[in-house]
């Protein structure tokens, strides 16, 4: 007898369970869907984090290696970077540096004239007026590369040191050079017009 009632508990659980997933079934199958792609979509991410993480480390020990041991052309670019940035910080050994870079004839010429310049544009800044003069003058010749900054260097240090005959011949040879850019003809006008001698921008 008790089997009977077993058998019968069965059908109904079945009968109960057909019900339950015939209303139900499209969801339990959505969601097993879903977990199965959440899973997928987070294991790619992990892939994908680890590939950007590979590459960038690989990107750094490319570039200390290159810093290294790259062409000449990249260590002197380095080497201008790392005088900025000292600049910023400790302006003296800035020009340090850049003297010596001005100096390094496997440098180049025009990265040379460069270091000068902005070992020149430093002395300004630190009024030392007399020995910036001295140095931007070779600059602003006119077969050297950055003459028209150099020129515009020159007024600004001489309208400083109160020389106004220097600041004029400077401004006069800006003003009459056909290739003078127009910005550094407007930062002239402007510097002689005022009689001053604000920061350099």
């Amino acid at each position: 007898m008790s089997d009977i009632f077993h058998e019968v508990d069965e059908e109904v659980r079945r009968e109960q369970l057909k019900k339950l997933w015939d209303r139900y079934g499209n969801y339990v199958v959505a969601a097993a869907v879903l977990l199965v792609v959440a899973v997928a979509a987070w294991r790619g991410y992990l892939w994908w984090e680890a590939k950007k993480a590979a590459e960038a480390g690989a990107a750094f020990e490319a570039a200390a290696t290159l810093a290294a041991d790259g062409t000449a052309g990249y260590r002197h670019l380095a080497r201008m970077r790392e005088a900025a940035a000292l600049a910023q910080s400790d302006p003296k050994a800035a020009i340090v540096v850049y003297d010596q870079i001005a100096a390094d004839s496997a440098v180049g010429p025009v990265l040379q004239d460069l270091a000068a310049l902005r070992a020149g544009a430093l002395l300004i800044d630190a009024s030392a007026l007399e020995e910036a003069q001295r140095r931007l003058e070779p600059l602003a010749a006119n077969d050297r590369t950055f003459r028209h900054t150099a020129r515009e260097f020159l007024v600004l240090a001489a309208s400083r040191a109160g020389d106004t005959t220097a600041a004029k011949r400077w401004f006069d040879l800006i003003m009459t050079d056909a290739q003078t850019p127009a910005g550094t003809r407007s930062r002239v006008e402007m510097l002689m017009a005022l009689g001053a001698s604000p920061s350099r921008s």
